[in-house]
Parts: structure tokens; C-alpha cells; sequence
């Protein structure tokens, strides 16, 4: 499968997101990834649906949002309503994640389910078909620049062997020495933030990880 660069703006300068939004643009990133966090499934707090309309508004990247929220579902209408063309929600606060996924694919939504290293990829079986993408975390969720979770890599294999056509995402650590064994144990879709921040250029940073996926 093609492989995706969805860089994260969460370790950007958030007095002034859409620079570096641009700059990933124009740089060949596939996706813009949104983290969205609301201060009681992870500690801090980030930013809301506002914030996605105005980049929306900006660029023609498609944006994603990762809702790291106690009650993604409320949050539903407010991304659609702001143009994001994915919406990623967490297994673990979700009993009705079989539902939300249809909400979502009946009102033309990506719809992807996100696990955190805690998680077995066993709540994911029942949702395989009603997913559009996993989300493997391969850092605990809240922060930008952790260390990558060596044993998280087993879990994308395990996804990939139960679901040959699935889209995976990871999200956590992503960098070049980190994002081949990634990609060779199945995941397709390569969350990354921090590393961009350190890169010599977002666009050299994105050509850089393209090229340990071949």
C-alpha cells in the first residue's frame, strides 16, 4: 500500500500554526494530523474544531482529527462541520465503537479506531470491518517527543496479519530511525511531529522518512 505522511501540528508554535501547516503542504505531506485533546482522557489540553476550519480554510491538504476525549462522539458534528475528512477516536472510552464507525462512514467520514500501548489489538477485531484505519499509539498519548515504544511494532504486525488491506497508522516517535521497521511490519500511515520540528526542513523531513519506506 501507498505509503502516508500525516505530520502532527502538536509540537508546532501554537501562535502561529499555519506556517508550518503550509510548509507540509508544500512539502508532500499527505494529511494534516490534528490532536486534539481535552484535558481528561490524556492531562493536557490543545485545541478545538476552530482551529481546523481556519487551516481547512488555508490549504487543500485534508485534515484528520485524533480525538483524544473522554466523549469523542459529541465532538462528531463540530470537525465534520470544519471540513476534516477523517476522524480518529480511541477504542478505549468508546463501548459503541461499532456504532460511531457507522456514523461516521454514513456521513462520508473516515472512520478510524486508536489504541494506546496499554490496548490489546483484540478490541479492534470486532471493528475491522466498519474501520477505515487503525491507530497504532507507539508513545502513551498526551505529549510530543516521546521515545518510540519498541514493543509496539508487534501490535502493527499483529493488525496487518488479521487485516492484509487495512490501513495503520502510527503515531508516536516517528523518525527516521524508527519508521522502517515500522512500515515493514505493515503500517502504511506515519504520524510525525516533533522530528519535523528538528528536521533541516519540513520538506527535507518528509523526503527523508519517504525514503526509509522502500
Amino acid at each position: 500500500m501507498e505509503v502516508k505522511i500525516c505530520p502532527s501540528i502538536l509540537s508546532c508554535d501554537p501562535a502561529g500554526f499555519l506556517n508550518p501547516v503550509v510548509k507540509m503542504e508544500a512539502g508532500g505531506a499527505d494529511w494534516i494530523h490534528l490532536d486534539v485533546m481535552d484535558g481528561q482522557f490524556v492531562p493536557p489540553i490543545t485545541f478545538g474544531a476552530d482551529l481546523a476550519k481556519s487551516l481547512g480554510g488555508q490549504v487543500q491538504i485534508p485534515l484528520e482529527a485524533h480525538l483524544m476525549t473522554l466523549t469523542p462522539e459529541n465532538h462528531f458534528d463540530a470537525f465534520i462541520e470544519a471540513g476534516c475528512k477523517r476522524i480518529i477516536f480511541h477504542a478505549e472510552v468508546a463501548p459503541h465503537a461499532h456504532r460511531l464507525c457507522q456514523e461516521l462512514r454514513g456521513r462520508g467520514i473516515q472512520a478510524g479506531v486508536a489504541i494506546n500501548p496499554g490496548t490489546s489489538v483484540a478490541v479492534l477485531e470486532p471493528l475491522y470491518d466498519v474501520m477505515d484505519l487503525a491507530l497504532v499509539m507507539t508513545v502513551n498519548p498526551g505529549w510530543g517527543g516521546q521515545k518510540f515504544i519498541e514493543s509496539c511494532l508487534d501490535k502493527v504486525a499483529a493488525i496487518r496479519l488479521a487485516r492484509p488491506q487495512l490501513r495503520i497508522q502510527v503515531d508516536g516517535g516517528v523518525d527516521p530511525t524508527t519508521i522502517r521497521g515500522l512500515w515493514k511490519s505493515g503500517a502504511t500511515d506515519f504520524v510525525t511531529g516533533s522530528y519535523l520540528m528538528r528536521a533541516n526542513s519540513i520538506s527535507e523531513g518528509i523526503a527523508e522518512l519517504r525514503r526509509e519506506c522502500v
